[in-house]
């Protein structure tokens, strides 16, 4: 069974940085892209960041040159670098997984980003 635990999520000041993980059980990021979402309350996860199974990245307009995704397939791990961070980044970070046979989600990393 696929398992995704996100960590790393706090409360920082706006300004500061914060790096979250995503373990993954399995080899799941071997072969499949992972992303980054981000949610509040009342509203739909939003897409943050992608990085596609070759290695390619992609990334929303509000965090793009703020924000890295990257992966160490060796530890089975993906990473969110988040820099410069402002107060409309705070919401719960989910990482995902969309391989051919289901949507995986992990439980998901507070941010929170004070003014």
């Amino acid at each position: 069974q696929v398992q995704l635990v996100e960590s790393g999520g706090g409360v920082v000041h706006a300004g500061e940085s914060l790096r979250l993980s995503c373990s993954g059980s399995g080899g799941i990021f071997q072969n499949n892209g992972a992303s980054w979402y981000s949610q509040v309350p009342g509203k739909e996860r939003e897409l943050v960041a992608t990085i596609s199974s070759t290695g390619q990245t992609s990334y929303s307009d509000s965090v793009k040159g703020r924000f890295t995704i990257s992966r160490d397939l060796a530890k089975n791990m993906v990473y969110l670098q988040m820099n410069s961070l402002k107060p409309e980044d705070t919401g719960t970070y989910y990482c995902n997984v969309a391989r051919w046979d289901a949507l995986y989600w992990g439980q998901g990393t507070q941010v929170t980003v004070s003014t």
